[in-house]
């Protein structure tokens, strides 16, 4: 059984012929002495354990800090990345529009030299049909003169000519 600190204040010893007790005062000062014993280590595990604890929780605290700043810095390095992407997004929309707009400037000059070369070919189709019509035309009057009709009535006889007349 334990001392508690007001058994020991409420401690009478017997007295004797002497004055106390002796063997009685030695076995309170033993029980006191191993109580006291007692308590001196009971209070050095518990400060043992408190340092121990202390420790673990200077771990993890440490743990929890770095790992706080470990998501700052990913949260950083996100925002981060995440306006190089915007820039380099930009850079290449801005690329592509300048790409659209030399594709489009050379489709126009292409469709305006087109557009030239066609009416140069129809000027010149025209003219052609106009020369090939003048052709023909000659040729059919050609065709049609009265010199045809002589030539054909016209009779080869012992390597004379003799005209026919009809």
């Amino acid at each position: 059984m334990s001392l508690t600190p007001l058994d020991i204040h409420n401690k009478q010893f017997t007295k004797s012929f002497r004055g106390f007790d002796e063997d009685e005062v030695n076995k309170f000062l033993d029980q006191v002495m191993k109580d006291y014993e007692a308590v001196i280590r009971e209070k050095k595990d518990y400060q043992d354990k408190v340092a121990q604890l202390n420790e673990r929780l200077s771990h993890f605290t440490n743990i929890e800090e770095t790992l706080n700043k470990s998501i700052l810095v990913a949260q950083e390095t996100a925002e981060e990345v995440k306006g190089n992407a915007m820039k380099e997004a930009k850079l290449i929309v801005k690329e592509a529009e300048k790409n659209a707009d030399r594709i489009i400037n050379e489709a126009l000059t292409k469709a305006r030299t087109i557009a030239i070369e066609v009416e140069e070919l129809k000027k010149q189709a025209k003219v052609f049909r106009t020369r090939l019509k003048m052709l023909v035309e000659a040729q059919l009057d050609m065709v049609n003169t009265d010199d045809w009709e002589e030539l054909l009535d016209t009779e080869l006889i012992d390597d004379e000519l003799v005209k026919v007349e009809g």
